[in-house]
């Protein structure tokens, strides 16, 4: 069985598992030999040049398991006969450790400390806190919870919104539909959806306007879900604060108005980038061709958007 990994890392898990042959593909270079041959493809990280015309060669291809969450790019050309699994739960602690890390940064203002360490000033005041704020989660999947789980103990109130309504097993979670009534009322508005039609966009000038004042919005989803010149119009203002590891475009160009923006932490797409992501990475994978190597069904089998 011929599987395309992308790194060394990935081939050593799965060298030993009777008739699999590793290739190394990380993206960049010429693509291996024999891509017509490829049963099961774990693209890299960063996507990969020309998808479309890579899996139209795929001829062979019965498994594409992505090494993230977010399938966008993979999904619309999965070829006929393949599966196509995420990596669901992989990044679930560094995620929500990021989240949480960025919001007490924003709120009790670190960056603008560190400037001033930098410039040997002594810039005492008071800041803000997370304590007795409200929280809200959009998209309240696994790295919902798992950032839920994290924020016990600083004594906030975490408010719940997923796709769809439902009862969940720390309380109730609302569906999208409620999420301009919930807004006016969060201190912090996490997003944690996945890149679809429907979110494409989501945090729009409406959605940062029902935002209430000195609100911090923090993104660690994808860039397209925020309106960038309508976060960087409130900023400007002043009104709202936001952390986000993700950006429209991305990488962020120099020069772009983002940067410049008063009120905004970023950090280049490195919330899930951790040595803990990494373990349940080579553990998933394993699994998976373990899975599929004996018929068994599969995990995180993508069969709508995501």
């Amino acid at each position: 069985m011929r599987i395309w990994v992308p790194s060394d890392a990935v081939a050593d898990v799965l060298s030993d598992l009777p008739g699999v042959e590793c290739a190394v593909y990380d993206g960049s270079g010429p693509l291996p030999e024999g891509v017509e041959e490829v049963e099961v493809w774990i693209p890299p990280l960063v996507t990969v040049p020309d998808v479309p015309g890579v899996l139209s060669r795929m001829t062979s291809l019965r498994l594409l398991q992505t090494v993230t969450a977010g399938v966008e790019p993979y999904r619309p050309y999965v070829p006929e006969g393949a599966v196509l699994c995420n990596a669901r739960g992989v990044h679930d602690a560094g995620t929500a450790e990021w989240a949480v890390g960025a919001m007490i940064a924003v709120l009790r203002e670190f960056p603008g400390f560190v400037d001033a360490q930098r410039r040997g000033e002594w810039t005492y005041h008071h800041t803000g806190v997370l304590a007795d704020a409200t929280v809200l989660i959009v998209g309240y999947g696994s790295i919902g919870a798992a950032l839920e789980r994290r924020l016990d103990g600083f004594e906030v109130e975490v408010v719940r919104v997923a796709r769809s309504a439902r009862d969940g097993e720390r309380g109730r979670v609302h569906g999208m539909d409620e999420l301009p009534a919930l807004l006016p009322e969060a201190d912090v508005v996490v997003l944690l959806v996945p890149a679809t039609a429907d979110t494409a966009g989501m945090a729009d000038a409406a959605f940062l306007s029902r935002m209430k004042d000195g609100a911090v919005l923090v993104n660690a989803a994808r860039g397209g879900i925020v309106d960038t010149d309508a976060l960087v119009a409130e900023l400007k203002t002043g009104r709202l604060r936001a952390a986000l590891d993700v950006t429209a475009p991305e990488p962020l160009p120099a020069g772009h108005p983002l940067w410049s923006a008063p009120g905004v932490l970023i950090t280049p797409h490195v919330a899930g980038s951790t040595p803990a992501s990494g373990r349940r990475l080579l553990r998933l994978l394993r699994s998976q061709l373990l899975r599929h190597l004996a018929g068994e069904p599969l995990n995180n089998v993508i069969t709508d958007a995501y």
